[in-house]
């Protein structure tokens, strides 16, 4: 197979669901014929009359001709048996997730298709590895993971099993990119790249509530202000709680238990309760309303006169330099670089960054009595910024005043360690380090993975530079001394750039 050319080869496309015909489009719209098969022999022409109608939708809106969508519709061909396409070089498989009924798919094509045929899984979860155990073909079967939808999403993993031949890998590699995506390779491991990096980014505002830290909407404002296009609770309550749910077991069993990708009690409860999101008309949020608006803090008076003083040195701090200006009417901002903290100090209280360890612990080892922590610096102009803090009963309303000042909107929540945003970006970077470590993935393509999978902000080493190893590892490292176990456990990949 060291020859493998796929382009203009003829595909057969195995499902016609969201994820099948969504395939068999990109595939007839690079100009290759494309047979469609399900086991319910109405579910073809029922899915193309289907996708007739979005793409005539998309000629009235000017983004389509009508003969371009003609042609395309005009290379898409149901048929009625898998013998009828015996023919093709190419099968992409985007049937119900379920290892004995992929496998059976796969053996049975073996018996159709000629030997020198691609056999590509679209399985999101399931090893390649095991769909493979029991062909006479192995080294051909390839995961070739798109994401919903497919027209509109960029990214494709292209998944190796022990088996799966290089060539073969290469050749759905640059086969992706001539439709148009973009390919990163991926080891077949549970959760591949996306499904397993982004764990996080549900399992720590997860915990956040469970322990009563903070409200969904407060958690969901917090992490847009971050960048991300939607906050943790309106995106499980889109996906659906039962179906994010699964995900999450189907990786903690895949990986024997691992406690880093332990379900969610809250959770959980919502699905035992039904109350599985916007399907069912209420998850966090009750629908159509969604997340309700964020009450105000409340704001104390800034001490006239007070001086601005900001600690620290690095982005944050020079953030934190220049908004201290602003506030004084372009005054420069007195400057404390060699401080081994950054934040500001005003009228006698400190405000500084999370570095993973809680307000009162903060007070403990420095041996104040009144201090603020506040969180990553949101990425949006006056965005939302949590803040926690400890000693006299005017401290938070005076923490408030001061963030207000600066330009953000202050958001106080429980002293959790590693707050908000802090804490999930570690942990993102945690696991794509780990995935790294594994051979999963490379640093580029957990990156390009997460930003066109996912449509994060910034993939997880963009994270890591921003925040550097040291932040990143002492972050971690307060959260797993807080709460022991293996969750919090740092990557010996990232220990090893934090003393690089």
């Amino acid at each position: 197979m060291s020859t493998l050319k796929l382009n203009q080869a003829p595909v057969l496309v195995v499902g016609a669901g969201i994820m099948g015909m969504g395939i068999a489009q990109v595939a007839a719209q690079a100009g290759h014929a494309v047979l469609v098969y399900d086991t319910r022999a109405e579910a073809v022409p029922q899915a193309k009359q289907k996708l007739a109608d979005s793409l005539a939708a998309l000629v009235t809106k000017g983004k389509m001709t009508a003969d371009s969508v003609q042609a395309l519709l005009a290379r898409i061909t149901p048929v009625a048996q898998l013998s009828d396409a015996a023919h093709v070089s190419l099968v992409v498989e985007a049937i119900v997730e379920n290892l004995a009924v992929k496998r059976g798919l796969f053996q049975e094509l073996e018996g159709l298709v000629s030997e020198q045929c691609v056999l590509a899984t679209n399985t999101s979860s399931i090893s390649v590895t095991a769909i493979a155990n029991g062909l006479k073909h192995p080294q051909r079967l390839v995961g070739m993971h798109f994401f919903n939808p497919v027209p509109l999403m960029k990214l494709v993993e292209v998944v190796s099993g022990l088996q799966t031949d290089a060539h073969v890998a290469q050749a759905i590699f640059d086969l992706a990119g001539a439709w148009g995506k973009t390919a990163v390779y991926a080891r077949s491991t549970p959760g591949f790249i996306v499904n397993r990096i982004a764990r996080p980014y549900y399992a720590e505002t997860l915990a956040l509530l469970q322990e009563q830290a903070a409200q969904p909407a407060q958690l969901d404002a917090l992490l847009r202000a971050a960048g991300f296009r939607m906050g943790p609770c309106e995106l499980m309550d889109l996906i659906g709680h039962d179906t994010n749910f699964s995900v999450t077991q189907s990786v903690f069993e895949a990986n024997f238990f691992d406690r880093r990708f332990t379900p969610s009690l809250v959770q959980r409860e919502l699905v035992d309760g039904g109350l599985l999101g916007r399907k069912s008309g209420r998850g966090f949020y009750s629908y159509p309303e969604g997340a309700p608006a964020l009450p105000a803090a409340n704001v104390g008076a800034l001490p006239a006169q007070t001086q601005w003083v900001v600690h620290g040195s690095g982005t944050t701090a020079d953030a934190l330099a220049a908004a201290v200006s602003q506030h004084l009417g372009g005054k420069p901002a007195s400057r404390a670089p060699s401080s081994d903290w950054v934040g500001v100090e005003v009228a006698g209280l400190q405000l500084r960054q999370t570095d993973g360890r809680p307000a009162w612990q903060v007070a403990q080892d420095a041996a104040l009595k009144d201090v603020v922590v506040f969180d990553e610096l949101p990425t949006v102009a006056g965005g939302v910024l949590a803040f926690a803090c400890v000693g006299r009963a005017d401290v938070p309303e005076l923490a408030a005043a001061v963030l207000q000042a600066l330009g953000f909107a202050p958001v106080p929540v429980a002293d959790a360690p590693g707050l908000v945003v802090a804490r999930t970006l570690a942990m993102l970077v945690n696991e794509a380090a780990d995935a790294v470590q594994q051979g999963v993935c490379t640093t580029e393509g957990a990156n390009a993975a997460m930003k066109l999978g996912v449509n994060y902000p910034a993939g997880p080493f963009d994270w890591l530079d921003r925040m550097g190893h040291a932040r990143v590892v002492s972050v971690l490292r307060a959260l797993d001394a807080c709460y022991k176990g293996e969750r919090y456990r740092v990557s010996p990949w990232l220990q090893r750039g934090a003393l690089a």
